[in-house]
């Protein structure tokens, strides 16, 4: 598989919601860097728990653009083939703008995912639906438990 294919089987999946075809797409160690936390989620199990809370928190999401190239990468520091898709969503009646940085392995699969939103309203908002999310998924800790 390609990168390229990669990105088009993401993209659909995304788009229709569908997290059963999230599953191939992804190295079993693959890191999500979000805006959300600071160290990145990490595996397959956390990435793809992550996407269950995600489709279920953005409202009319739909990608808008999309670019191709390569990118460092944080985790091995050297470059990897990079795809970014643009989108727009809305989080709790706030509009969000951001972009996906996909990169990938040898095999195609996304090894290293980048979620970059703003603005900074957006961000907040996504921040604790996100968190919120993940606690009712029991995934992370429950925040309000203290």
């Amino acid at each position: 598989m390609t990168a390229a294919d990669t990105t088009e089987r993401f993209r659909a999946a995304v788009e229709k919601r569908d997290l059963a075809a999230l599953d191939g797409l992804f190295t079993e160690d693959v890191r999500l860097f979000s805006p959300v936390k600071f160290t990145p989620f990490e595996g397959r199990p956390m990435v793809l728990g992550l996407f269950g809370v995600l489709v279920r928190t953005f409202e009319d999401f739909r990608y808008i653009g999309h670019f191709e190239g390569e990118a460092l990468t944080v985790a091995e520091d050297a470059t990897a083939p990079a795809e970014i898709l643009m989108f727009k969503a809305s989080v709790n009646g706030k509009e969000i703008h951001g972009i996906d940085l996909l990169q990938f392995d040898e095999a195609g699969l996304i090894k290293e995912f980048t979620v970059m939103v703003r603005p900074m309203s957006a961000v907040q908002a996504l921040g604790a639906a996100v968190i919120e999310g993940l606690a009712a998924d029991g995934l992370v800790p429950d925040p309000a438990a203290g």
